[in-house]
């Protein structure tokens, strides 16, 4: 069907719609995912690939959901099965990855799938009833980033040149030393793999987090093939 411009524009501002597309929904969700990206991950991450694959992934997606259900229109009977085969294949891109995807940029991942598939499929239903599912699904994760996340225990792994004090009697002596040379706040540790050839062990340390070395925990750590093979 033709439509022309001007009456593209007028529908815009009197129903929120740009022929079959809902704008109004699309803004809305591209403001809650830049709520939780920018605000929530970022302000804490500071990893900007992130920021950009989080974003992305949050347009591309509505687009994809609101095309195949309410574009495609005309297939009635057949788009039912399209749609799950379509939302499988949605949410199979997580593992979609070079390296592996830590768990919490993997939470965030699927939270703004679920918030652009949610969107997306909210034509339907009153503009109240749309909003109060975004606001609830950001409010949780900001809970959880406020209580919940900075509760926990950091980890780092260490390797470490003095084999000797890894003997459950040298346990204080150890946690001591660790202290002095690392300048964390260090809560306890785990040994792993030990290599009397070049006296060396890999040690798992638990600390309380400063936020200031989260980037770098992610940057510079030992390979987990060397701490799993113990």
């Amino acid at each position: 069907m033709n439509t022309d411009f001007s009456t593209l524009m007028s529908q815009l501002f009197h129903t929120g719609q740009f022929g079959h597309i809902n704008l109004t929904n699309f803004f809305i969700s591209t403001l809650m995912v830049w709520i939780l990206v920018h605000f929530l991950y970022y302000r804490h991450s500071k990893r900007r690939e992130f920021y950009f694959t989080f974003m992305l992934i949050g347009i591309v997606i509505y687009f994809l959901v609101y095309f195949m259900i309410f574009v495609l229109e005309d297939l009635k009977g057949k788009t039912g099965i399209g749609i799950g085969i379509g939302l499988f294949g949605i949410f199979s891109i997580m593992r979609y990855r070079t390296d592996a995807m830590p768990v919490r940029e993997m939470t965030y991942l699927f939270s703004i799938i679920c918030l652009a598939v949610i969107n997306a499929l909210g034509t339907e239903i009153s503009f109240l009833e749309m909003l109060v599912p975004n606001i609830l699904v950001v409010a949780a994760v900001a809970l959880c980033e406020a209580f919940l996340l900075h509760s926990t225990l950091a980890t780092k792994l260490v390797q470490y040149d003095r084999v000797a004090l890894v003997k459950p009697e040298c346990h204080d002596e150890l946690l001591a030393d660790l202290k002095e040379r690392t300048g964390l706040d260090i809560d306890h540790v785990e040994i792993g793999a030990i290599d009397y050839l070049r006296d060396t062990a890999i040690i798992k340390v638990y600390y309380k987090d400063t936020k200031a070395n989260a980037e770098l925990n992610q940057a510079i750590k030992v390979k987990r093939s060397e701490w799993e093979k113990v």
